[in-house]
């Protein structure tokens, strides 16, 4: 297919491409056709003397040269040549970004920025906002020299806030008009082909038998196209269809269906009224395909066929020019921008809405179950519960994924189909039972193979997700759950004042739905929040709240747990008396839970705030108890942290030699190597750089 000459109005989310060479090189340059004075026009105004130069200073930002066109004339196609013809001038790369959804919604700038950021290996915090997104971008581009292609553009206010900081980089944005806002912006407005251009695309999407035959008929089929490029690529792909078809006939048919008003519509009718009943059916549902890119599970869902007959079928479709073929490691195809709106008219002029919501349904269905298996994948190699290996195999041979490494890449390439399918989901309001299943699903995937860190940024967004059908439907219990989930991932980046709203948001929603587990985690997070932002009085406070719905369901390890961080708060605070006296408490917990590890290491903080309170002697007691209770637990890590602990308190007290044999002892645990990493551990807890501590004097 020439794709290179068609406008499919959408590219790969964000990424970052090397520049072709050699062979590659040649042939994406052959399968361009036409447009050689855009591209010198496109060319000279990179280099076009911009309003600040004729002023005398120097560019503040990168030059934007702008495409504009309607779908399907072409304007991606020539966007991604001229890319490849400037692709040495940018070494480090081509940055794709589309900014419209297929349903023609406006992607948030939000997620745009996080997607580039992604291609340049550039960590972003989870939900983190716009304009953090925007200066993140734009400090990785200053000292770069990259491309950025952004495709699809609405109006400028998608565009200015991913506009590099340095001249040294160049936006080629793609749009339907001006993009009135960001100055020295002069349009390439693109139309038809002219003739030679158009013939030859018309000649190598059909064959070139017949039009070399009758060169007058291929004229005036390009001519009913109106040299529109996606017309003549849908033109041209039904006479490959159809060897014993006359050119002729079919521009006449072009030429004659007056009711339509476009020739991509008249041209696109042509090839529709050609397809079976059945073919029909599967191409119209393809519209509801999230982000655009359909796989054979995703069409054999929505038409409830067999997914050996969905592949048939969008083979037939990709020959006919009705879809194109993604150049990704599994199949999937993508449908055109252009035509999604021409056949989202026919389902909504075809198909009942029952039979439409039933389609979206079933998508959902199959997709909750093949992450299911994606899952199931990770605990096929023997270290999983028997369970989940029994379920893999229970699965449907067409749903098993053949290995850990087969399911993550399928989880990579079509997670923005996957997250695509939430957001509308959610969106839809009529499916909320399948969304949650479908984004409970698809978080406890991301989790099995990228752990929690590595999902957090999609894990963000699955949450809210989850949050909207939650206050949607009324269900506090759900409520709560997702707002604790980002709250804590608002802690964990360093965003402690919205965590801490949405801390207290999710107590209150736990106390609606009777939920013990999720008050007792809110009031502690909230404890939690407080410490971090260094209100003692009010951590301590929210910490004793928990402790004491602890005690009075008997939860006697998270009881312990709750005195130890009660402890932590009052040597914090330099109240030593009660920071002994809640450590106290929390080996006794620890000790009738039967937590031997637990119970040496509340020794060990014990040990630490009575170094902190001065009284050496006690520090050196309660020390020597938790290395005894550390071998019980054959933690040897703890044990080698607590002789150097001794090792210290002993050289305070005067007595070097007893100071060097557990020095040696701890050495002889861990190794030389990790002797300063052991002595920083221990002195991690509250150290008196970071906090000031007052005398013991003061607190007694």
């Amino acid at each position: 297919m020439t794709d290179q000459a068609v406008d499919t109005d959408g590219t790969a989310a964000g990424g970052v491409v090397p520049s072709p060479t050699g062979a590659a090189a040649e042939s994406t340059s052959s399968q361009f056709v036409g447009r050689q004075r855009e591209l010198k026009e496109l060319r000279a105004d990179i280099d076009r003397a911009g309003l600040d130069t004729l002023s005398g200073r120097k560019a503040p930002r990168a030059r934007v040269l702008l495409i504009a066109g309607r779908p399907g004339s072409g304007r991606t196609a020539l966007a991604e040549e001229l890319a490849r013809q400037l692709a040495g001038e940018y070494p480090d790369g081509l940055l794709r970004a589309r900014l419209t959804e297929p349903d023609g919604a406006r992607v948030p700038t939000e997620r745009t920025a996080r997607e580039l950021l992604d291609a340049l290996a550039v960590p972003a915090p989870p939900g983190a906002g716009e304009d953090v997104l925007s200066e993140l971008l734009r400090d990785a581009l200053k000292e770069r020299r990259a491309l950025l292609l952004l495709d699809d553009a609405v109006d400028a206010e998608q565009v200015d806030p991913l506009l590099p900081d340095t001249p040294d980089c160049l936006v080629v944005a793609v749009s339907g008009g001006p993009l009135t806002g960001i100055p020295d912006v002069r349009p390439c407005t693109l139309g038809g082909l002219d003739k030679a251009a158009a013939v030859e695309l018309l000649t190598r999407a059909a064959g070139p038998v017949r039009i070399k035959v009758d060169p007058r008929a291929a004229e005036s089929l390009v001519e009913a196209c109106e040299a529109h490029p996606a017309s003549l690529m849908l033109a041209g792909g039904w006479l490959s269809a159809r060897p014993k078809a006359a050119v002729a006939d079919l521009a006449k048919q072009v030429h004659d269906m007056a009711e339509e008003t476009s020739s991509l519509a008249r041209v696109f009718r042509q090839a529709y009224a050609t397809l079976s009943g059945p073919s029909a059916r599967i191409l119209r549902l393809l519209s509801l395909a999230p982000a655009g890119h359909v796989d054979p599970h995703t069409a054999s869902a929505l038409a409830g066929c067999s997914v050996s007959g969905a592949k048939a079928a969008l083979g037939d479709f990709a020959a006919l020019g009705l879809v194109r073929p993604v150049d990704s490691p599994i199949q999937q195809y993508e449908v055109p921008g252009c035509l999604v709106p021409l056949l989202r008219n026919l389902t909504e002029t075809l198909d009942r809405p029952a039979e439409i919501q039933l389609a979206r349904a079933r998508m959902l269905e199959r997709t909750v179950r093949l992450l299911q298996s994606c899952r199931a994948a990770t605990e096929t190699d023997g270290t999983g519960p028997l369970g989940d290996r029994d379920k893999h195999e229970g699965l449907p041979r067409a749903l098993r994924f053949p290995s850990r490494a087969d399911a993550a890449e399928w989880l990579r390439v079509r997670q923005p189909a996957l997250l695509a399918a939430a957001r509308l989901a959610v969106a839809d309001g009529d499916l909320d039972t399948l969304a949650r299943r479908l984004m409970a699903a698809l978080t406890r995937a991301l989790v099995a193979h990228r752990g929690p860190e590595g999902a957090a940024p999609e894990l963000y967004g699955i949450h809210r997700l989850v949050l909207d059908v939650a206050e949607r439907r009324d269900l506090p219990r759900e409520k709560a759950a997702a707002l604790l989930n980002l709250a804590d991932l608002d802690a964990r980046t360093g965003r402690t004042h919205e965590a801490l709203a949405r801390y207290r948001a999710a107590l209150d929603a736990g106390r609606a739905a009777d939920d013990p587990y999720a008050t007792g985690r809110a009031m502690e997070s909230v404890g939690g929040a407080y410490q971090e932002l260094g209100d003692w009085s009010r951590a301590s406070d929210w910490y004793g709240r928990a402790l004491a719905q602890r005690l009075a369901r008997g939860e006697r390890a998270d009881a312990a747990r709750l005195y130890g961080r009660i402890g932590v708060v009052h040597t914090y605070a330099g109240r030593y008396g009660e920071a002994l006296r809640n450590w106290s408490s929390a080996v006794a917990g620890h000790r009738k839970a039967g937590d031997v590890a637990a119970q040496a290491r509340a020794l060990s903080e014990m040990a630490r705030v009575q170094e902190y309170a001065g009284r050496p002697e006690e520090s050196l007691r309660t020390c020597q108890e938790a290395v005894e209770w550390a071998r019980h637990a054959k933690d040897v890590r703890l044990q080698a942290a607590l002789q150097l602990r001794l090792a210290d308190t002993l050289e305070r007290l005067g007595d070097p030699t007893a100071a060097r044999l557990h020095r040696g002892a701890a050495e002889r645990m861990l190794g030389a190597e990790h002797q300063e990493a052991m002595r920083l551990e221990t002195n991690g807890g509250a150290p008196p750089s970071t906090y000031e501590i007052r005398s013991a004097s003061a607190e007694d």
